[in-house]
């Protein structure tokens, strides 16, 4: 009797866990979304970051309230992301710097992959290769001489320690066997202004940010990171078919909750982010800024995905030799 009262019990919990979690999801949102961005304002993520919170705002019915949360790799952000109440009211922006800084940063206070509940892949997009217009380097190719005429004397900015910027930078470096000095800082928006007023004279970042400044002639493109060239800049070729043979680096983001969400919450966000990304309007605002969109058709597909990153991601910091300064 004693046992059939515990299954009795414990069906009614999870019968009434189970209508709990389908009110919420029906009452959900009741007021604004905050979206956690871990990078600064103007940048790779932020300026698709804030187009999707705008379409989102539109689907959803209530705001979509951006939270530029910069610094350490995406870190700092991605703490308050996994702190947060697993309630559907905090969405993270997750990108692959959230897998690179898991194997720079060795005490982070979260689980890069289990302690974030999985919704969709939003868009996937190459950095390049960027210059200041007075170093005397007009290709890949002269800018590794000039490199290795003149070890460490070369600067080249990223948005901070672990970023996909200092990745990228430091895998360019390795691979075309030269010696530039790593000079971290605090998010996209920085280096952008820097490498414009030559304080630092070779960067990586996306190209959402840039576009405006090549065609201004403030800065010279050299290479993208992708294994195919950019439909924005179709002149400028890859690093690899620039001279460095195999190299392949590509940006992605996403969308991710505090683990914990209720199924029912993460199934309507999903569904509403597929909405916006599948129209032909949020798809040539995303290539206008440099970047494609790309998702899951379901959480666990992403989910996967992220699993294959993680692994991916800290082979690649292993192998680049990267490290946090």
């Amino acid at each position: 009797m004693k046992s059939t009262t515990l299954r009795v019990c414990g069906f009614a919990v999870a019968l009434a866990a189970a209508f709990a979690g389908a009110a919420a999801a029906q009452s959900y949102p009741a007021r604004p979304v905050r979206l956690i961005i871990p990078f600064s304002p103007g940048g790779a993520a932020d300026v698709p970051g804030r187009i999707l919170g705008d379409r989102l705002t539109k689907v959803l019915g209530q705001q979509v309230v951006i939270e530029n949360r910069p610094g350490a790799g995406s870190t700092i952000g991605a703490e308050a992301a996994a702190k947060s109440p697993p309630d559907g009211y905090t969405l993270f922006m997750i990108s692959n710097t959230h897998f690179v800084s898991a194997g720079l940063y060795k005490k982070l206070t979260y689980d890069s992959l289990n302690d974030f509940t999985p919704i969709t892949q939003i868009t996937a997009a190459p950095n390049i290769l960027v210059i200041h217009p007075s170093l005397p380097a007009k290709n890949v190719k002269e800018l590794i001489a000039l490199a290795k005429s003149r070890p460490g004397q070369i600067n080249y900015a990223s948005s901070g320690n672990g970023s996909t910027q200092h990745l990228t930078g430091a895998l360019f470096c390795k691979m075309a066997g030269i010696n530039m000095t790593h000079i971290p800082y605090r998010g996209s928006g920085p280096v952008t202004a820097d490498l414009i007023g030559g304080q630092v004279q070779v960067g990586f970042p996306g190209i959402a940010g840039m576009l405006p400044h090549i065609k201004a002639g403030k800065l010279r493109a050299l290479g993208i990171s992708s294994a195919k060239r950019s439909p924005e800049l179709p002149d400028v070729p890859t690093i690899a078919e620039a001279g460095v043979k195999g190299y392949e680096m590509v940006a992605w983001f996403g969308i991710a909750a505090p683990k914990g969400l209720p199924r029912e919450i993460q199934t309507r966000i999903h569904g509403d982010l597929l909405k916006v990304l599948k129209t032909p309007d949020m798809q040539k605002s995303m290539r206008d800024v440099g970047q494609e969109v790309a998702y899951q058709e379901k959480p666990e597909q992403f989910h996967d995905f992220m699993k294959v990153e993680a692994a991916k991601w800290a082979k690649v910091v292993h192998e680049s030799g990267a490290k946090v300064e």
